[in-house]
């Protein structure tokens, strides 16, 4: 039997416009409302990143934080 989905936790969240804009259109196109798309894509992290590609990109966008801050 699956587990039951309940959306307990409700954390505040800042992202990026284009970070919102790309999370409401992928949630979207999978017929999920925003947290239940934020939900499955860290209960299956694993299996949906490439943990190498996932590590060049954080560091790129590490080096280029505090210019996007200003």
């Amino acid at each position: 039997m699956p587990k039951r989905l309940r959306l307990t936790r409700r954390p505040h969240l800042a992202m990026s416009e284009d970070a919102f804009r790309r999370m409401r259109a992928l949630s979207s196109e999978a017929g999920l409302d925003e947290g239940e798309f934020l939900s499955f894509l860290f209960e299956n992290w694993n299996s949906v990143i490439d943990e190498e590609n996932l590590t060049a990109r954080l560091r790129i966008f590490n080096s280029e934080l505090e210019d996007r801050k200003r």
